[in-house]
């Protein structure tokens, strides 16, 4: 097994904040009614059911990951190289912002760590690694 390190991942990631973002502002520009843009409430809460549907989805499912991740051929697995449950990847998507709180080291711990494991990779018992 083949554990994708710092770099894949960050690049995959950048690949999934453009798409979200075009995403978005197709929403805000195209779709949604001019009367719920002012809403700050309904502009914070619907970008956030997105994104955590994106990843927890697309990671649970079959293809075992999100688009940034299908494009560097990457996949999300547990420690049997199986796929990962819609709770697990809950797991994982939650425990990011633990990773991002405490001044990204849960990220920057992929370079570090033997299996290249982030925190949040640790905590939800999850490996990224090489289709």
């Amino acid at each position: 097994m083949i554990y994708a390190g710092f770099w894949k991942r960050f690049v995959a990631s950048i690949i999934d904040s453009v798409l979200l973002t075009v995403v978005f502002d197709l929403l805000l520009w195209f779709i949604l009614p001019e009367s719920w843009k002012n809403n700050q409430f309904f502009l914070f809460l619907v970008p956030m059911i997105i994104i955590w549907l994106y990843y927890v989805l697309l990671e649970s499912s079959n293809k075992q990951g999100t688009l940034g991740k299908m494009v560097l051929e990457l996949k999300v697995t547990d420690y049997n190289n199986q796929r990962i449950s819609f709770l697990r990847a809950n797991a994982r998507f939650f425990s990011k912002y633990i990773s991002a709180i405490i001044l990204m080291v849960g990220f920057i711990m992929v370079s570090f760590t033997s299996r290249k494991q982030g925190l949040h990779d640790i905590i939800a018992k999850t490996l990224v690694t090489k289709k």
